[in-house]
């Protein structure tokens, strides 16, 4: 059965988190964005050629998006991870799942947002960094052509179309990103702000992220 809420009439959809993903209707192909800093890392590491697997080390390091990526294979879809640093190659990817198809393949774009905590059902906390990298990706899959987007999607690809040039400010300025510069880890943010800085997309494969 179909619902308001499933974004089941476009091609591109998005939601956050692992509700949201619920909340969707089945798509073919799912990309998890979780930019500080789970997707960006991994993104880095399979472009250099390393295979990351989605283990305990993965959901230690994401609360969110590697439950959000372990959800969707199960669920049969071709998952991709996707950040501000690999938009284009994501969905260069995402295109290239649809090519071998052979047919109109729905995209579910989901944003990781932030978990309060490891307890079950935790709320989730908004993310900017993961609204603009969603609407990195949803924005590099209008330019291919792939542009049947629901409302939803078109919001946060118009975030990013119009924020674009502050990405560095924004990151570094939100929650997730002052928590990191307390770290020490103010490079690992600036790095993460990079727009296709990386152009091999990282698709997850037998429970392990390799180049797509």
């Amino acid at each position: 059965m179909t619902s308001a809420f499933d974004q089941s009439r476009y091609q591109v959809r998005f939601e956050w988190g692992a509700t949201g993903l619920e909340r969707l209707a089945p798509s073919d192909v799912v990309v998890v964005v979780d930019v500080l800093r789970f997707s960006s890392t991994v993104a880095d590491r399979v472009a250099a050629g390393e295979p990351v697997a989605l283990d305990a080390d993965a959901h230690a390091v994401s609360l969110n998006g590697a439950a959000v990526a372990e959800r969707a294979a199960g669920a049969g879809a071709t998952v991709l991870l996707g950040c501000l640093r690999n938009a284009s190659a994501t969905a260069r990817a995402a295109l290239e799942e649809q090519v071998r198809r052979g047919a109109r393949t729905s995209i579910a774009v989901i944003a990781a947002g932030e978990l309060t905590s490891r307890e079950p059902h935790a709320p989730l906390r908004f993310a900017v960094e993961d609204q603009l990298g969603a609407g990195a990706v949803i924005d590099a899959l209008g330019a291919l052509g792939v542009d049947h987007t629901s409302p939803e999607a078109a919001a946060a690809c118009e975030s990013f179309r119009g924020l674009r040039g502050a990405v560095r400010h924004l990151l570094t300025a939100s929650g997730s990103g002052q928590e990191l510069l307390e770290r020490g880890a103010r490079d690992e943010v600036l790095r993460a702000a990079e727009v296709d800085a990386v152009a091999s997309a990282a698709v997850l494969r037998d429970g392990t992220f390799v180049a797509a």
